[in-house]
C-alpha cells in the first residue's frame, strides 16, 4: 500500500482509538464504545505493521542507538505500573466514570451473567443473574444496573445499555437524567456563591445523609459507624415481546437494599414492579415523573427473562 495512504489511515485510526479510549474512561461502561475501541485497535495494529514495512530502514537505524534502551526501560516501567496498579494509579483509575477498569468486570457464561464490582480490596460485590427461559442469547434484552440511595436518587450506574437501547429502560433513564440535572444545579449553585464572594460552610464536614453524589459515601463511608443504606437495582426489557393486551411488555425492575451496619453476605434481588410515566398537566421536562407499579397477571414472557439474581458481598478487611 502506498506510504501516503498508510500514514493517513494510521493517523485517522489512531484518532478514533484515542477518542474512544477517553470516552471509555470518562463515562459509564458502554459495550458499543469499548467494542469500537477494541476492534479499531486491531485495525491500528495492522496499519502499524504496514507503517513499519514502509519505514524499515530508518527504524533499523533507531534500533542501533541508545534511544532504544531508554524507550524500552520507559515502556517496561509504565507497563508494570499499569499492571500492578500502585496507589497513585488506583487513584487515577478511581476518577473514571467507568468505575475504573480495575474495579468492575462483566461476564456471560452459558445461562448466567456475572457482574463484579470491587471498589476496595476488602469490599467485593458479585451479582449473578441466572437467565430465564425467555432470555434470548442471540437477541439479548436491554439491561441496566445501578445504585440508588434511600431517597430513590440515582448515585451510580454500574452497567448501562447500548446507546440505541436506552429508550427501552425508561426508569433507569429517568433516574440518570434527574441525577445529571441535580449535579449540574449543585455545581451552578456553588459557582454562584463563589462569584458572590460567599463561601458555604457546613456545620459538619460529612456527606448529607442520602444527599451525596459520591457512591463511596454509601459503599465505603468515611465513618463506618454511620453508614448510609443504599439499593442495587436492575431494569431489564425485551423489545417487542407481545403478550396478552401488551404489544410490547414494559420493562421490569428488580432491587435489593444494602446496609453495611447490618452486613449480609448473600441477598436475592426481588421484583419490585414495572415503570409507568405519571400523567402531568405541564409540558416541561421538570414535571416528568415515573413510578413503579405492581406486576399483574397481564405479564408473561417478561417474567421469564430473569430466573434469579443473587448478590454476594465480601467485606473482609485484609
Amino acid at each position: 500500500m502506498p506510504r501516503r495512504f498508510v500514514s493517513l489511515l494510521t493517523a485517522l485510526t489512531f484518532a478514533v482509538v484515542a477518542v474512544t479510549g477517553v470516552l471509555a474512561f470518562v463515562q459509564s461502561f458502554s459495550l458499543q464504545i469499548v467494542g469500537m475501541h477494541a476492534l479499531m485497535g486491531f485495525i491500528f495494529i495492522g496499519l502499524i505493521a504496514l507503517h513499519v514495512g514502509n519505514n524499515l530502514k530508518p527504524l533499523t537505524r533507531y534500533s542501533r542507538s541508545t534511544a532504544l534502551w531508554v524507550c524500552l526501560a520507559v515502556t517496561a516501567t509504565s507497563t508494570s505500573a499499569m499492571w500492578w496498579q500502585p496507589g497513585p494509579i488506583k487513584m487515577l483509575l478511581g476518577m473514571s466514570g467507568n468505575l475504573g477498569p480495575a474495579m468492575s468486570r462483566f461476564e456471560r457464561s452459558g445461562r448466567r451473567m456475572t457482574y463484579h464490582y470491587s471498589p476496595a480490596d476488602f469490599y467485593k460485590m458479585e451479582l449473578v443473574i441466572k437467565l430465564g427461559n425467555a432470555y434470548q442469547l442471540d437477541n439479548p434484552p436491554s439491561l441496566a444496573i445501578w445504585l440508588e440511595n434511600q431517597g430513590g436518587y440515582h448515585i451510580k450506574t454500574l452497567h448501562q445499555p447500548d446507546a440505541g437501547k436506552v429508550k427501552h429502560l425508561p426508569y433507569w433513564d429517568f433516574k440518570v437524567r434527574g441525577w445529571e440535572k441535580a449535579k449540574l444545579a449543585a455545581a451552578e449553585g456553588n459557582a454562584g456563591r463563589q462569584v458572590a464572594g460567599k463561601t458555604a460552610v457546613d456545620g459538619v464536614s460529612a456527606a448529607t445523609p442520602n444527599g451525596s453524589f459520591d457512591p463511596a459515601d454509601y459503599i465505603l463511608p468515611a465513618n463506618p459507624d454511620q453508614p448510609m443504606p443504599y439499593k442495587l437495582l436492575i431494569e431489564i426489557d425485551q423489545f417487542a415481546d407481545a403478550h396478552g393486551t401488551y404489544d410490547d411488555q414494559p420493562s421490569l425492575v428488580y432491587a435489593v437494599e444494602l446496609d453495611n451496619s447490618r452486613p449480609q453476605t448473600f441477598q436475592l434481588l426481588e421484583l419490585i414492579g414495572y415503570p409507568q410515566r405519571e400523567p402531568s398537566s405541564q409540558d416541561d421536562g421538570d414535571s416528568e415523573s415515573w413510578s413503579l407499579y405492581y406486576v399483574n397477571d397481564e405479564f408473561g414472557s417478561a417474567l421469564e427473562l430473569v430466573d434469579s439474581a443473587l448478590l454476594t458481598i465480601e467485606r473482609q478487611k485484609t
